[in-house]
């Protein structure tokens, strides 16, 4: 199954060299072949937060190799209850990137973190003065907890040593997931950075208040019309996506 995932976004990183078929619906946009070749390095590191499994070192093979300029400052994770994460420098984006591993289908605890979709009020420990009618996927919360400080830390760092403000964040389904929720809780800790946040078959996360609050947000969904992640949990359930989407 995690081959299955790598290759799915190895297809979807050289899909430019096609054209792609035009299927607008509910506002969303088809991508060009322009459009799509420029997502190309947001989709290597979705693709490399599969194959670092928590490391802090940039050898991960194909992923890692076609981002080689990328400088990797702190890993985590552990794949199954925790995704694997890494936060670093990328000299050809020059911004700070931080990557989100997807729900592993193998690992129970990993699967676990996707079913708890009750929507819960976001934790005034991690978001302060958000309020409490905005709602977030209960799972997916409770996933984001556990890497965020040390998210936050490693992102300080590349800060310091690079002067720099500009954080992409990058996550495939459950990795789009988290880093939704981690792109709002940066801003609130670190106010003076611009977030740029990309999502490859991202599900929703949370309700019609939580897509509201992220109108002001830099933010990319790609996703895949035979894709059924992007669809849940449904509306029905009162999730909704961010910028009007379904």
């Amino acid at each position: 199954m995690i081959f299955s995932i790598l290759f799915f976004l190895a297809q979807v990183a050289v899909s430019a060299l096609a054209a792609p078929i035009v299927n607008e619906r509910d506002g969303v946009t088809a991508a060009s072949v322009s459009v799509i070749s420029s997502y190309t390095p947001y989709i290597q590191f979705a693709r490399a937060a599969y194959c670092t499994n928590g490391a802090n070192k940039w050898t991960c093979g194909a992923a890692c190799n076609a981002i080689s300029d990328f400088q990797i400052y702190a890993g985590g994770g552990d794949g199954a209850a925790t995704p694997s994460w890494f936060v670093g420098w990328s000299s050809s984006l020059s911004s700070i990137v931080v990557a989100h591993e997807g729900t592993d289908p193998t690992q129970f605890l990993s699967l676990l973190n996707d079913i708890d979709f009750v929507p819960d009020p976001m934790d005034q420990a991690y978001f302060p003065g958000v309020s409490s009618s905005i709602k977030v996927h209960g799972g997916f919360q409770d996933t984001f907890k556990r890497s965020a400080s040390s998210i936050l830390t490693a992102v300080k760092t590349v800060m310091a040593a690079k002067s720099s403000s500009k954080v992409t964040l990058v996550g495939h389904s459950l990795g789009g997931a988290l880093a939704l929720l981690d792109s709002v809780y940066l801003k609130i800790q670190i106010p003076s950075i611009t977030t740029k946040t990309i999502t490859l078959g991202g599900p929703r996360v949370g309700n019609p208040a939580f897509a509201d609050y992220l109108k002001s947000f830099d933010l990319t969904r790609i996703t895949h019309s035979q894709d059924p992640i992007p669809i849940v949990p449904g509306r029905l359930l009162g999730f909704a996506h961010p910028q009007g989407m379904c």
